[in-house]
């Protein structure tokens, strides 16, 4: 009995401890509902980074069908980009690094923009917000040294990190459901990189959200606003005027293929 009191309060510790390092944290919304391509979220962030007076930013977004892959990948020996042109999926560089992700509309896209100059202390506060709402959920996760979020053996969310002068951009991919079969092969990782993780596929390294909650997406994504958000922040149509204009940075080709 001692020690479960003590397994409650160090619970409760930590999530004291995270409440009061999310205090104060905007979300950023937009004016219009509809759904933007990848790029726009990409150049949302990075706008939000250089030209948004907030110490802490966030928001949730989806996408139709498509595949993101690092900074430092080459395309074709990440993708099946006949598969994704087959099937509409489109494809996009971020300027993270880190590995490729199929993502869509049952996925759950997570940015967050911090004045925390530190990379390393940037992921550690977002692992550690996933990690709360998670707990919140019931579920209990681990984060791991390569900056996964794992349930079990199994990850189910997968996060990457780049640096703008005074601000830290971390963002993320939560596996609330998916289509599996254009996940398995719109992503094609070397058997080498498998066996290195000690697996033989993609699907069995993965778990969904959906399979430890009986929570609607929906309501996960106010779940997650409201736990880690205080307040939020629309932007402006001249401000999504001038992301519009920086997500054609993204959409460039030499962009995309900048490695080939």
């Amino acid at each position: 009995m001692g020690n479960c009191f003590v397994g409650l309060a160090k619970s409760c510790k930590f999530a004291e401890n995270l409440q009061n390092e999310v205090k104060g944290m905007k979300y950023i919304t937009l004016p219009t509902s509809e759904v933007r391509r990848l790029s726009f979220y990409l150049a949302m962030e990075e706008y939000v980074a250089r030209h948004l007076d907030e110490p802490d930013c966030f928001f949730l977004w989806q996408v139709s069908p498509s595949v993101i892959f690092g900074r430092n990948q080459v395309l074709e020996n990440e993708v099946n980009v006949d598969y994704c042109r087959a099937h509409g999926i489109r494809l996009y560089r971020r300027k993270s690094g880190g590995g490729c992700v199929y993502a869509d509309m049952d996925n759950l896209m997570w940015s967050f923009i911090t004045s925390e100059e530190n990379v390393n202390f940037a992921f550690n506060r977002f692992i550690n917000m996933v990690l709360l709402v998670l707990r919140k959920m019931g579920i209990e996760a681990t984060g791991t040294s390569h900056n996964d979020v794992m349930i079990g053996d199994r990850k189910v969310c997968g996060t990457a990190c780049y640096h703008l002068e005074g601000r830290s951009i971390v963002h993320s991919t939560m596996l609330y459901d998916t289509n599996m079969e254009h996940m398995l092969h719109a992503i094609t990782p070397s058997r080498e990189k498998l066996q290195k993780k000690g697996i033989s596929s993609v699907r069995q390294r993965i778990t969904l959200l959906k399979d430890y909650t009986s929570l609607p997406l929906d309501d996960v994504k106010t779940l997650i606003r409201e736990t880690l958000c205080q307040g939020s922040r629309m932007l402006t149509p001249a401000e999504v005027a001038a992301i519009e204009t920086l997500e054609k940075t993204y959409l460039k080709e030499e962009f995309i293929k900048i490695l080939q």
